[in-house]
């Protein structure tokens, strides 16, 4: 409240009005001479004088009151204006902001853009480039006096932000690497930095350019010279290739890229506060830095660890634990700002030294990444939007500075990157990728560009031109990458991966895949009736497939068993125990690899395919997941996306096992690796190639001498159907029918025979039916099968375009019947294969 009333309302406001006339005046005198910085205080005090005729709202006796004193407004029906108020105006901003960045998001997304570049323009939509270039937008929307309490929160979510980030990151994959990532990370840092530093030498003594451009440019050398991990790793899951072989090799190397540069950095920032400060600050500051990060590691680590070995696994961390790492992050945000380390840079090193991955890690992402990421962080990118003005840009010259700069520091990091990959004989285009990649611009350029915008004086010029510089470099990355690199390229096997064509004296190779502990039983059941013999035993690979959660960088590794016993094994690990288990009894007949997968669910199949190709794998097993338990969090949906990725890429067969239950009473009482007394198979033969794959599987299962085959073949009564169908397709089909015939003379009384007439889909719906009441453990299905009418009606009535094929489909959905269910589907990218009914003649294509 201010004494004067009216009359020191008037004042003020004719205060603000003759210094506006003044500068309008003086630029009127001095057209020639106008400068970013007149227009900017021009502005700022026009600004300021709307904020006065705003918040002198209310006279009342001799007193003019401001809006200071009452955060919410009493309502437009009272007479106040709601956004002159500190509630309803950041709620109104808060709003715009993220409509802003997600609109920008829908808009950009089509054509391939990565989120990091939708949430920056849609800052800078806001700003004075675009719809804050009405002054009046400006003064309403985001006046001065509200600018202090964004800032804030910026900072604020920024400092959540980064400590997610360290929480995610994992400083092991530096300690680990290999020489590749090594080599790429330190040239790719180096050589860049002395390319662009000498453009910047030659440009300071043959060109004249204005004194702030030359203080900017050693600024600009250091951003394009950085491949910050939490930049790349936010880049590659953007482009969904995270767990690839170049997304690993590209975050190994940013990390060591990193550690590389922050340590240069602490070095120069030594020598530098050693020559500017005495030296009993210099110590001080060096001793005050060396504890915090003392108390981080001999403190808040410990304390973490400690809550994991409180919380069992697969339930969820206690609040006390979550709050507790809460508050350890709110006061070393504090005594960072007291000890002259930054806010951000103390939660980055709190957030470090907690272990990454569930229980805790997982927990704190679950918790904060959609409040932090949706709410919070689009206010940092309004900030740096509203900070950044395109008309700035005044000088052709300064921009053809800068931006040379930039070009050769990126021309100097794919020259760093790509050489130490071609050295270790990487496909050019791979390598080219790769380089593309280490070259991406993010959030921390965005968090370094704002501190020297507004702690070291950078001109509005030079910001808004390194904004640009950002955006397009990130924006014109994104789809190059997308075009170059496709990780399923490599999936294509050069020979068939089928059991239908591997030979009986070969090892027989399976993946079987597992999300949980409630596939394995199903899973061991069907490998033990896949008939292992000292001749062809089976080398069964187990990959346990974990969704990535409270990490940056995914993870790919072989299980190694601990020496010692342990009371409270992971679920990995009994998982792998089982099957550990499983090759012991049967020693000579199973070996048993076991490996752990950890990725996002959107490249999941890339690990999967992956280890298929590198194991030589001749058929995949994996489960089909039903959303049926409380226990399940995941949507079905994202299990069955999984399932079509790996059937689209998988270098070998793929069976989808689903799993009803079995019909056998004693199943749930036998232990994984007991032996049923008996094993019914049946298999559904339509034709077709996946159909000759089931059959051919369930040929190999009748080997053993427990299993009973029912072969049901499926005949149509249409003259149509002979002619849709292929030649090829048909003497195919007639010769595994033949081959059933001839390997099943000897076991007449464990295999049968069926073959029915199909006259319309109602017989078949009928035919299913009647499966609910059979004794069968497993049927056997292929996924597509052969051209006939009568699948294109079925496919009409079913609607079915999914994983399981309309077969599959209406199998699995009739949960009354008890038998476990696999759909089969032969191999489908073989190198030079155009026809899948083809065999081994193969002749070569472009891939």
């Amino acid at each position: 409240m201010i004494m004067g009333g009216d009359h020191n309302r008037k004042l003020l406001v004719s205060m603000g009005n003759a210094a506006i006339a003044m500068l309008m005046q003086e630029d009127s005198n001095n057209d020639d001479m106008i400068t970013p910085t007149t227009t900017s205080t021009r502005m700022v005090l026009e600004a300021q004088k709307k904020a006065i005729e705003a918040d002198a709202f209310h006279l009342d006796n001799g007193y003019l009151c401001h809006s200071m004193g009452r955060t919410g407004s009493r309502g437009i029906f009272f007479g106040d204006d709601p956004i002159r108020f500190t509630i309803p105006g950041l709620l109104l901003q808060l709003s715009i902001i993220s409509l802003c960045t997600r609109v920008a998001y829908f808009l950009l997304k089509p054509f391939g853009q990565p989120s990091i570049v939708s949430q920056i323009l849609g800052g800078v939509v806001l700003g004075p480039s675009v719809l804050g270039h009405n002054r009046n937008f400006l003064a309403e929307v985001f006046p001065a006096r509200s600018r202090v309490l964004l800032e804030n929160l910026s900072v604020f979510s920024l400092m959540l932000f980064i400590f997610l980030l360290g929480v995610k990151m994992n400083l092991s994959l530096a300690l680990r690497s290999g020489k590749k990532p090594i080599a790429i990370g330190i040239l790719g840092f180096i050589i860049p930095y002395a390319m662009a530093s000498l453009v910047a030498c030659l440009l300071e003594h043959f060109v004249t350019l204005d004194r702030d451009i030359l203080r900017i440019l050693p600024f600009v050398i250091e951003t394009q010279s950085m491949s910050a991990f939490p930049v790349i790793a936010c880049f590659l899951a953007d482009l969904k290739i995270l767990n690839s072989e170049i997304g690993r090799l590209a975050s190994s190397s940013s990390v060591v890229s990193d550690v590389f540069q922050w340590s240069l950095m602490t070095v120069r920032f030594a020598v530098r506060i050693a020559k500017a400060k005495s030296f009993s600050s210099s110590v001080g500051s060096f001793l005050s830095v060396a504890l915090f990060i003392v108390l981080a590691l001999y403190g808040i680590r410990p304390a973490a660890l400690w809550a994991i070995r409180k919380t069992p696994e697969g339930k969820p961390v206690k609040e006390k634990y979550i709050i507790g790492v809460l508050l350890a992050l709110l006061g070393c945000g504090f005594i960072g700002e007291v000890i002259g380390l930054s806010a951000v840079i103390a939660s980055f090193i709190v957030g470090l030294v907690i272990p990454d991955g569930p229980p805790l890690g997982a927990a704190l992402s679950e918790k904060l990444d959609s409040f932090v990421s949706v709410l919070l962080m689009p206010i940092f990118f309004a900030i740096c939007g509203l900070q950044m003005d395109v008309f700035a840009i005044q000088k052709l010259k300064n921009v053809g500075a800068i931006q040379l700069v930039v070009f050769v520091a990126f021309i100097g990091k794919v020259v760093g990157t790509i050489a130490p990959p071609l050295f270790y004989r990487m496909p050019f285009r791979d390598a080219l990728s790769l380089s593309l990649i280490m070259n991406a611009k993010g959030l921390i350029e965005l968090a370094l560009l704002n501190h020297r915008m507004k702690d070291s004086g950078m001109t509005e010029e030079c910001f808004a031109i390194m904004i640009i510089s950002v955006v397009f470099i990130t924006g014109v990355l994104s789809p190059i990458v997308k075009a170059l690199y496709d990780p399923s390229r490599r999936y294509v096997a050069f020979k068939r991966r089928t059991i239908r064509h591997h030979k009986r004296d070969e090892e027989l190779r399976i993946l079987a895949c597992v999300h949980s502990a409630d596939n394995v039983r199903e899973v061991m059941n069907v490998a033990n009736v896949s008939s292992p013999t000292k001749a062809s035993p089976i080398n069964l690979t187990v990959m346990h497939l974990i969704r990535l959660i409270g990490r940056s960088s995914s993870l790919l590794v072989a299980h190694q068993p601990r020496e010692s016993y342990s009371t409270y094994p992971s679920q990995s690990e009994r998982i792998f125990n089982a099957f550990r288990k499983l090759e012991q009894v049967h020693q000579g007949l199973f070996m048993v690899q076991c490996y752990k997968g950890i990725s996002p669910y959107a490249s999941m199949h890339n690990d999967v395919c992956s280890i298929a190709l590198e194991k030589r794998t001749s058929f995949i097993i994996i489960p089909f997941q039903r959303q049926c338990s409380e226990k399940d969090i995941e949507p079905s949906f994202v299990y069955r996306n999984l399932n079509k990725k790996v059937l689209d890429k998988a270098p070998c067969s793929v069976g989808v096992l689903v799993d009803h239950g079995g019909s056998q009473k004693t199943k749930k009482n036998r232990s994984y690796t007991s032996k049923p007394a008996t094993y019914r198979v049946a298999v559904l033969f339509f034709g077709g190639q996946d159909d000759r794959e089931a059959l051919a599987y369930g040929m190999r299962m009748s080997e053993n001498p427990r299993v009973y085959l029912t072969l049901i073949k499926f005949s149509s009564t249409s003259s149509e159907d002979m002619i849709i169908d292929s030649e090829k397709s048909r003497l195919q089909d007639g010769d595994i029918l033949s081959e059933f015939s001839l390997n099943t003379l000897h076991k007449e009384d464990r295999t049968f025979y069926e073959e029915m007439i199909l006259v319309n889909v109602m017989s078949l719906v009928t035919l299913i039916k009647s499966l609910e009441n059979s004794s069968y453990d497993l049927i056997l299905v292929g996924r597509r099968h052969k051209n006939s009418k009568f699948m294109s009606e079925l496919l009409q009535w079913s609607d079915c375009t999914g994983e399981l094929g309309p077969v599959g489909e209406m199998l699995t959905l009739n949960y009354k019947i008890k038998a476990s269910i696999m759909v089969v589907q032969q191999q489908t990218r073989v190198w030079g294969l155009h026809d899948p009914e083809e065999s081994t003649h193969l002749r070569r294509i472009d891939l």
